[in-house]
């Protein structure tokens, strides 16, 4: 197996590089590529880690396992820069991929997206308006900002636009995925917990209805009795499991 770490994929004048991690199956590729994009809430977190509730490196060694190469991801903060920067870095960190898919030994057409949380929204998102994605997978992500506590400055969809969402719709609507439904969308997976105490399973349910519609292939799992994260949930293996099994078919 082949890793690269903290490859350097974007320098923004005034902020850190932006870095990611890489790991490869060893064998002969060339190899589908999933993207990881960690959560928490658009202010913190890291792309080395997993959630508390997922046992450490788990998800990334299912990957390889399944002979998928595994990227995780920096991106800007919400503390650092507003909305689109988020998105933006997703497709600068796929940019980057695709240009060294030969030296990295991965096949550019097979990407897959995976992410939790506000990496859900943001898999999500670019999974919908980047045009070369194979599939999503996305854990209780946000999917529409208009309609969680829309006049609160202080919830983190405030803080990833610069205001309360109902005082600024426009932008609002730019940095929910379900404004970027359309028949051209990647098959989705979309698994969230029934009792989540901060993002309601109905925003993925929102979601997978407009892909459905769409005539997008979409899968919505719903985890009875999950909070944020599946706490409650004693199989996120299974979870797991069920994901990659998702992605194996880029």
């Amino acid at each position: 197996m082949n890793d690269y770490t903290t490859v350097s994929y974007a320098e923004i004048p005034g902020f850190r590089p932006l870095l990611l991690d890489l790991r490869v199956p060893p064998g002969e590729g060339p190899f589908p590529l999933v993207v990881w994009i960690h959560g928490g809430a658009f202010l913190f977190g890291d792309r080395r880690f997993l959630p508390d509730t997922v046992p450490a490196g788990s998800v990334f060694d299912a990957l390889i396992k399944a002979d998928i190469a595994v990227a995780t991801i920096d991106y800007r903060f919400s503390g650092e820069a507003p909305f689109p920067a988020q998105l933006d870095d997703v497709k600068a960190a796929l940019s980057h991929l695709r240009a060294h898919a030969e030296e990295f030994d991965l096949d550019a057409d097979r990407i897959g997206l995976w992410g939790e949380s506000a990496g859900g929204h943001l898999a999500a998102l670019a999974g919908l308006t980047d045009g070369g994605i194979s599939a999503v997978v996305a854990w209780y992500p946000l999917t529409d900002l208009r309609i969680l506590d829309p006049h609160n400055p202080e919830t983190p969809m405030a803080k990833l636009i610069g205001g309360p969402p109902a005082e600024l719709p426009e932008l609002a609507t730019q940095a929910s995925p379900v404004t970027y439904v359309s028949p051209s969308g990647p098959p989705f997976l979309l698994i969230h917990g029934t009792a989540d105490e901060q993002l309601p399973h109905s925003q993925s349910e929102a979601l997978h209805q407009l892909l459905v519609a769409a005539g997008v292939s979409s899968t919505f799992l719903p985890v009875e009795g999950a909070g944020h994260t599946f706490t409650g949930h004693d199989d996120i293996a299974g979870l797991i499991e069920i994901s990659v099994a998702f992605l194996a078919h880029i």
